[in-house]
């Protein structure tokens, strides 16, 4: 009797050939390679379609929203495949995500192979025997609520887009796209950018001193305070003034108010001080108030989708697309668990192998009495049930799969790790202590003498490091803003009334700054706190945005582009609602309903599309998407490509790029006002009135002229140009014959000679350039002699990347612009005779440590830093030292094994480059004509 043979479907190959042996024989599984099918672009529908309901979105929003779907060209043979290996089957597991993406996933595969024999839906969280055996235990059927869900998704992004990105194609550019939450994003972004454009700064100072105590146990022991009082009122700082520059009123301790220090003030304060005797050599400071309470920090909550794309950014500056790249391949070769989650729940079995794991290896006192429990904030969490978390019933530590794994994939887990072990560790314990220390002021401090100057300090003393010893959760550098160095700082030992001598007073300028930009972490989390989109979409969502062009990477913050200014514009006058916060939040919890079968998807879409048909045509609050765009009205778009900068001067964006003119500008009847183009790397918020009326008179079609090269008799002129300000040379209008015809115009107009031009160094700029300046940058390149030994020529060059030597094929970074025209043939020929370094490489450094001779390969081990840190190495091995060590604390035994650990893994693999014609997948598979209609009966 033939054995029976069950087939297991799922999503990826390397989840395919990972369960495969878990299960064994009996079990054959395969990989659908992700969806087999989806909306066809309208274009592409069979002709005797184009006209009929589906026409228009591959949707029938007349009947119900029926969705058509295609099987993608590329997935064809695909199908045949899983049809052929149905037919050899006695059961169909489908095994794809248990999220709403898996579900329908699985939900077309039915459609799609119409099996014959059982199907069961197997769903787990992580690729272990244990976890793959549990679930072939406990199937289910099809959630068909899920399933909703994810088509009602997919139907709104297809009508949201289709009925959108058209307006902004006539209105702004031809290309781009409209999208339910990359247009939220964006605005976000743009926002922000507002913000800083409108932002006033102010200069405000404050004072600075050493202090100590003159008795005790402590004395001497120096510590860093800050003048925050003058008499009753409160000093400012820069928290205290508004982004228009304004200074808030509101008072601190007791009555008094606030006061701004300028720098005449505060240098009046120190002088003051010093008169009445606090000189560095002075006492007379006492201490008027001192606080000490204990301090206790909980630990983070295991990681979400959302909080690990954050916290990748922040620590191992991992973009969130990359991160999420990186858990899908641990998760599906069984490291951690299931990486789209909004969860930060653990199971019990992962709670206790967390408690037990901390146990081992900080101490029985480092895990709390009772296990940690973790609920989603979030009212609307759903998708996968657990955290991400290392995979199994026991873990892993980093150093047990150092071997198996390498770069990004174990920097991650080793965050998963740590994070996932002390969520179950015990609180951090500690104190703060606050004191309060003053002096009178003499006359020499004006306005303010006779008053008391009150300075304070705080720190923080961590008695029991608890969860702190696995893991801290960290910032973001706009969020932190130094007060973490304070706040951790140590304090003597004093009491209230102790004398204190003062040293090292000091007046510091400041100036208040704007908003921060947004990074990938920090945009990630404010998406996550509004409520919009899901945080498995997140990273998709910020590739886009940056894609279309709406956004710029600057480091790691997140620059909105003129582009995105006009398309947020058009969208918040004529589509407000659908770029609203409160409302695309909203939207993302009715999904959730319809996920829970509280809602029917055919109501919702059609309040969507067509809005309250029962209302009054003239109340807009019952419109839907479709009223919208049939009233749209007049939209002008000159107003829409247009962002005012002051004094007449408007931003506009053209069809090839965006641009500055001054409407102010008196011009001849007919004529366009002056206009410039816009530098891709300037920032919207840099574009002030000066900065715009300096490309104005550099930018025109004549430039800002400098004079004329006394070899050529050319004119030199300084331009702003699309990539940075650049100097030419105007050469004649040339004399071609009339009798040309246009090819051989075209011809003879090539053959012609082009004008030199150079790029300004970063220490020039376009007011400042002198005749000068313009003709060395054109003398450019330069050349510096000639080999001795290979008879080739040394010249030196200013590139994309810098100013550099070339020698044939062979080219050499320099220091510094400068010399490019200073540098001699000796200094050139000792550079070529130094090992060459690749782009960034930095000169060999001195080591940290040394740390005696490596068992293995008989050489010296030495600790140094590196371009990723600290690393070990014994000139034939490298390997970054852990986190939990540092240069100092390594011994040589740790070292002797962190190098044996790098030998036995082997040499990293070779990252493989995706082909061309891959990419391009998801644009052919909408040529396939197989397609599929979905029907209600069928479900």
């Amino acid at each position: 009797m033939p054995q029976p043979r069950k087939l297991v479907i799922v999503e990826s190959p390397t989840k395919a050939r990972k369960i495969a042996g878990y299960l064994g024989d009996g079990f054959e599984v395969e990989a659908s390679v992700g969806h087999i099918r989806d909306l066809p672009q309208p274009s592409e529908l069979p002709a005797e379609m184009k006209k009929g309901p589906y026409g228009k979105f591959a949707v029938d929003v007349d009947n119900g929203f029926d969705p058509y779907y295609e099987v993608y060209a590329d997935k064809k043979a695909k199908v045949r495949e899983l049809k052929k290996a149905l037919k050899e089957a006695d059961e169909l597991f489908l095994a794809t995500d248990e999220d709403r993406e898996g579900e329908a996933i699985a939900w077309h595969l039915i459609q799609e192979l119409k099996p014959k024999v059982p199907v069961k839906r197997m769903v787990f969280h992580e690729i272990t025997r244990e976890a793959i055996m549990r679930a072939l235990e406990n199937t289910r059927e099809l959630d068909d609520h899920l399933v909703d869900a994810q088509e009602t998704r997919r139907i709104l992004d297809r009508l949201y887009g289709y009925e959108v990105s058209p307006v902004l194609w006539r209105k702004v550019r031809q290309g781009l796209s409209a999208g339910r939450v990359q247009s939220v994003a964006t605005r976000l972004v743009v926002e922000r950018e507002r913000e800083r454009m409108a932002f006033v700064a102010v200069d405000y100072w404050d004072v600075t001193g050493q202090f100590a105590p003159t008795g005790g146990a402590d004395a001497g022991q120096a510590f860093r305070a800050r003048l925050t009082a003058l008499g009753a009122d409160r000093v400012a700082s820069g928290r205290d003034f508004d982004d228009a520059g304004r200074l808030r009123t509101r008072g601190g301790r007791g009555e008094g108010g606030v006061v701004h220090l300028d720098e005449a003030t505060a240098r009046a304060v120190v002088a003051g001080l010093a008169e009445a005797g606090q000189s560095p050599a002075g006492g007379g400071f006492t201490v008027r108030s001192l606080e000490t309470k204990p301090y206790s920090r909980k630990p983070a909550a295991p990681f979400t989708t959302s909080t690990l794309q954050q916290e990748a950014g922040r620590k191992l500056r991992m973009n969130a697309r990359q991160t999420m790249r990186t858990a899908q391949s641990l998760y599906e070769n069984g490291y951690i668990t299931y990486m789209r989650t909004d969860s930060p729940s653990l199971s019990v079995e992962a709670t206790d192998a967390a408690r037990r794991q901390a146990a081992e290896l900080y101490g029985a006192e480092y895990v709390p009495g009772s296990p940690r429990v973790y609920a989603s904030k979030n009212k609307g969490a759903q998708e996968a049930h657990e955290a991400i978390r290392p995979a199994g019933d026991s873990f892993r530590t980093p150093a047990q799969v150092a071997r198996e794994l390498s770069g990004d994939q174990f920097r991650l887990y080793e965050l998963i790790w740590k994070r996932t072990v002390a969520s179950q560790m015990a609180d951090a314990k500690g104190s703060t202590a606050s004191v309060r220390l003053a002096a009178p002021l003499a006359a020499a401090a004006g306005e303010h003498a006779g008053k008391d100057a009150v300075f304070s300090a705080s720190g923080t003393v961590i008695t029991f490091r608890g969860f702190l010893a696995a893991y801290e959760e960290g910032t973001d550098a706009a969020e932190d803003d130094g007060a973490a160095a304070e706040r951790d700082a140590r304090l003597p030992r004093m009491a209230e009334g102790d004398a204190l001598a003062g040293r090292d007073l000091a007046a510091d300028g400041h100036t208040t700054t704007p908003p921060a930009r947004y990074t990938e972490a920090s945009l990630v989390k404010a998406l996550e706190e509004l409520g919009i989109g899901r945080p498995s979409t997140y990273a998709a969502t910020i590739s886009t945005i940056q894609d279309r062009g709406y956004v710029r990477t600057r480091g790691q913050a997140l620059v909105p582009t003129w582009l995105a200014f006009a398309v947020t514009r058009l969208l918040e006058e004529h589509f407000h609602w659908l770029v609203d916060y409160r409302f695309t939040a909203e939207m993302e919890e009715d999904l959730d309903q319809i996920a829970a079968g509280e809602r029917d998807r055919v109501t919702w879409l059609s309040r969507f599309y067509w809005g309250d048909r029962s209302a009054d045509a003239s109340d807009q609050d019952g419109w839907g998407l479709r009223d919208l765009v049939e009233n749209l009205g007049d939209i002008d778009a000159a107003a829409i490509n247009s962002v005012e900068i002051g004094e007449g001067i408007r931003v506009r964006v053209g069809r090839y790029g965006p641009y500055v003119e001054d409407l102010g500008a008196e011009v001849a009847e007919g004529q366009n006002p002056p206009r410039a183009s816009i530098p891709e790397d300037l920032a919207p918020d840099e574009l002030t009135v000066a900065k715009a009326r300096e490309l104005l008179v550099a930018g025109g079609d004549e430039g800002r002229t400098l004079g004329t090269d006394p070899e050529s008799g050319h004119t030199i002129v300084a331009k702003a140009g699309r990539y940075g300000p650049y100097v030419t040379e105007l050469l004649p209008e040339p004399e071609l014959d009339p009798g040309l015809s246009a090819a051989q115009r075209k011809k003879a107009l090539a053959a012609l000679p082009k004008p030199r031009t150079a790029s300004l160094f970063k220490t020039m700029s376009l007011e400042s350039v002198t005749l000068e300046d313009a003709l060395r940058l054109l003398s450019l390149p330069r050349v510096v002699g000639t080999d001795p030994q290979s008879g080739e020529e040394i010249t030196a060059q200013n590139g994309r990347y810098g100013p550099y030597l070339k020698k044939g094929t062979d080219s050499r970074t320099i220091a510094s612009e400068d010399q490019l025209f200073t540098i001699t043939l000796d200094e050139a020929l000792k550079i070529y005779a130094e090992p060459k370094r690749g782009r960034g490489a930095r000169a060999a450094t001195p080591p940290l440590r040394e740390l005696g001779d490596d068992p293995t390969s008989g050489k010296p081990i030495v600790v140094k830093e590196g371009r990723f840190g600290a690393y070990v190495t014994d000139g034939e091995t490298n390997r970054t030292l852990p986190r939990d060590l540092t240069p100092e604390s390594i011994t040589p035994e740790r070292a002797i094994e962190l190098l044996a650990e790098k030998r036995a893994a082997g040499p990293a693999k070779k990252r493989t480059t995706r082909s061309a014609s891959s990419r391009t997948t998801k644009a052919a598979a909408a040529k396939g004509t197989t397609a599929k209609k979905r029907g209600t009966a069928t479900k």
